[in-house]
C-alpha cells in the first residue's frame, strides 16, 4: 500500500493534517530505499544514515508543502537528494588522484535484502540494482561532481524521467541531459574496463571455490598461494587508511611489509557485502580467550581471478552484523 493511498484512507487532503506518529509511519516505509539512495550519493553508510534522518526531519517540517503533484515517495527522494547535495557542498573532499575514496564504507547484503521488490524481477533491473551497489561503482560515482552524480543516479539507477530530475534540481531538461552525458563519460573513465563481466549476484561454483581457496590461504598466511589467485592488475585498498596498491607484485610486497607472512591465530567467517563476496577475519587474543575482529576483505572476481580487494577495519563488523568475537575452535 503506497503512502499516497494511505493519505486517502486517512481522509486527509494533505500532510499538513497528519500527526507526527502517522507521518513517521508513512516515511519509515521508505527508509531502506532512501538510505541506499543516500549511500550511493555519499559512499558512506554512516553519512547516509545521518542524511536519511535529516530527510525525515526536513520532510516533517515542510509537510505542508507536499501538494500531491508527485508521489509521497518521489517527494522524499527530492528532499533526500537535496540533503545529500547540501552535505557534499559542506564537507566532502575530492577523491585522491589515484582513485582512493577514504570515506568509503561497506553496505551489508542483509540490509539490501530489505529493499522493496518493485520491478526487480526484470533481469535488467536486477543487474542495475546489483552493479550500482558494488564498491567499484560507488568509487567511480564519488569522482563525479555532486550535481552530475545526482543526475546519473536519478536517471540511470532510479529511472526517473529527465523532466522530473530537472524539476528536482531546478534545472532545464537540456541541462540535465548534458549533465547525464558528462556523468556517463566520467563513469567510463573510472569504472573497471571489464564491468560487463562482473560476477555479481549468485556466485557460480568457480567463484565460490576461489573464495574458499582465498580464505584457506589467508588463514595459513600462504602468500604464494594468495598471489596465484590475483590478476596482474589487481587493486588493493584499505579505507580510511591512505594507500592504493596496484599490481600483483605491489600488493604482495605490501603484505610482506605489513608482516602478514607468518602471522598465526587467524579464523575467517564468509559473508557478503555490496552484493560481493567477502571474508571477515578474526585474530586469536590469548588474554580474551577468544578470536576478536581484525579486518574484512571485500573481493571483486573477474574471469576466475581476484581483481580487487577492499579491506575494511574491525569497526565495520557491528554494522555488518558480524559476531563480536569467536570462541576457541572446538568450543562452539
Amino acid at each position: 500500500m503506497s503512502a499516497d493511498t494511505r493519505l486517502e484512507e486517512l481522509g486527509v487532503s494533505g500532510l499538513g493534517e497528519v500527526d507526527e506518529p502517522t507521518f513517521s509511519g508513512l516515511a519509515e516505509r521508505h527508509r531502506r530505499e532512501l538510505h541506499v539512495h543516500c549511500y550511493r550519493m555519499l559512499g558512506s553508510f554512516e553519512d547516509a544514515e545521518d542524511t536519511v534522518q535529516e530527510t525525515f526531519l526536513r520532510a516533517w517540517r515542510r509537510r505542508e508543502t507536499f501538494e500531491g503533484r508527485s508521489t509521497f515517495r518521489a517527494w522524499l527522494y527530492r528532499i533526500a537528494t537535496n540533503a545529500c547535495l547540501d552535505l557534499l557542498a559542506k564537507r566532502r573532499p575530492q577523491p585522491a588522484t589515484g582513485g582512493e575514496v577514504l570515506w568509503l564504507q561497506p553496505y551489508p547484503d542483509r540490509l539490501l535484502d530489505e529493499l522493496p521488490a518493485g520491478d526487480a524481477e526484470e533481469p535488467e533491473s536486477v543487474a542495475v540494482a546489483r552493479e550500482t551497489i558494488e564498491l567499484a561503482y560507488l568509487v567511480a560515482v564519488q569522482h563525479l561532481a555532486p550535481r552530475p552524480r545526482a543526475v546519473l543516479i536519478l536517471r540511470d539507477v532510479l529511472g526517473w524521467p529527465a523532466k522530473d530530475v530537472a524539476e528536482l534540481l531546478g534545472d532545464s531538461v537540456n541541462s540535465v541531459n548534458s549533465a547525464l552525458q558528462r556523468a556517463r563519460a566520467g563513469m567510463r573513465e573510472h569504472l573497471p574496463a571489464e564491468r560487463q563481466d562482473w560476477t555479481g549476484g549468485d556466485e557460480d561454483a568457480g567463484t565460490r571455490e576461489l573464495i574458499r581457496r582465498f580464505t584457506d590461504a589467508s588463514i595459513a598466511t600462504d602468500i604464494p598461494a594468495l598471489a596465484s589467485m590475483l590478476r596482474d592488475d589487481v587493486r588493493c585498498s584499505m579505507p580510511p587508511t591512505p594507500g592504493l596498491h596496484i599490481g600483483r607484485d605491489t600488493v604482495v610486497n605490501s603484505w610482506i611489509e605489513d608482516g602478514f607472512e607468518g602471522m598465526t591465530g587467524l579464523r575467517a567467517v564468509p559473508t557478503s557485502v555490496n552484493r560481493q563476496p567477502a571474508v571477515a577475519f578474526y585474530l586469536w587474543q590469548e588474554r580474551e580467550g577468544a578470536y576478536l575482529p581484525l579486518t574484512i576483505d571485500v573481493l571483486r572476481v573477474t574471469g576466475g581471478a581476484i581483481t580487487e580487494i577492499v579491506t575494511f577495519h574491525d569497526d565495520r563488523f557491528p554494522r555488518l552484523g558480524l559476531p563480536e568475537r569467536l570462541p576457541p575452535e572446538g568450543a562452539e
